[in-house]
């Protein structure tokens, strides 16, 4: 399906916005995140120079891709130059790696029942086979760049949000109306006719206005009309929206 939309304010970098985001929680820890004498990692990290400052690589920082190498986990770079980190201490920093991933899916999870957690992307060899408390960890094709990939194959979407008038008996039509709209929008951005569908419908009563006055949210969503890119243009005032891999 879809990922779960923010129920409030979302934050990107310790600043609250007001942007409608999928509602995703962000932990420090990556293939480039720095290790700590004490086996903590994250969240400062080496970032895009990971291939100039990990010793796997000929570097002299030891990060969380160092860990993983140390471990069997992947295979980067040259092994050798990790031989020396103690097995013990190498095991510990992962398993607190493991501890903190589960705590982070724990907090995301809207049920008690078991759930499988999907790992991808490169920062995906940190995931052991098994989480604290989730025991299901799956690794679908290509994992490693699997969020890229979802990336570029996301659907096509178009949105409307705005305050209509839902006279008595009049609630379907105008519905039908803001679903065609939607439809329209997602078609004007450049999605193919015939593949667009509703995603999702919010309706929301405005006590305080007169004439049955309502807040109605549409989205709908379809696959990219590849005949049409560079053709297409959408409406004045169209929200173009994309969909993403959602993670657990």
């Amino acid at each position: 399906g879809f990922p779960r939309e923010a129920a409030g304010e979302s934050e990107a970098a310790g600043i609250r916005t007001n942007f409608r985001i999928p509602d995703v929680l962000s932990l420090g820890i990556g293939g480039g995140s720095l290790v700590s004498p004490d086996g903590e990692t994250g969240p400062r990290s080496v970032g895009f120079r990971l291939t100039e400052e990990a010793l796997v690589f000929g570097g002299t920082t030891l990060t969380a891709t160092d860990l993983a190498v140390a471990a069997g986990r992947a295979d980067i770079g040259d092994r050798s130059r990790v031989a020396h980190l103690d097995p013990e201490f190498t095991a510990r920093a992962l398993d607190r790696i493991a501890e903190r991933l589960a705590e982070t899916v724990d907090r995301m999870r809207t049920s008690a029942g078991p759930l499988p957690v999907v790992a991808v992307g490169g920062g995906s060899v940190l995931v052991p086979t098994a989480l604290p408390g989730f025991d299901d960890v799956r690794r679908p094709g290509h994992f490693d760049v699997a969020n890229a990939v979802g990336a570029a194959i996301a659907q096509v979407g178009g949105e409307v949000d705005r305050v209509f008038q839902v006279p008595e008996g009049r609630r379907d039509s105008v519905l039908a109306e803001a679903r065609e709209e939607a439809v329209g929008r997602a078609e004007s951005a450049g999605a193919r006719p015939g593949t667009v569908r509703i995603v999702d419908v919010e309706e929301v009563p405005l006590a305080y206005l007169p004439g049955g006055a309502t807040r109605i949210r549409v989205k709908a969503v379809g696959d990219l009309d590849l005949n049409g890119i560079g053709s297409t243009r959408a409406p004045a005032g169209a929200r173009d929206t994309h969909g993403a891999a959602s993670h657990a």
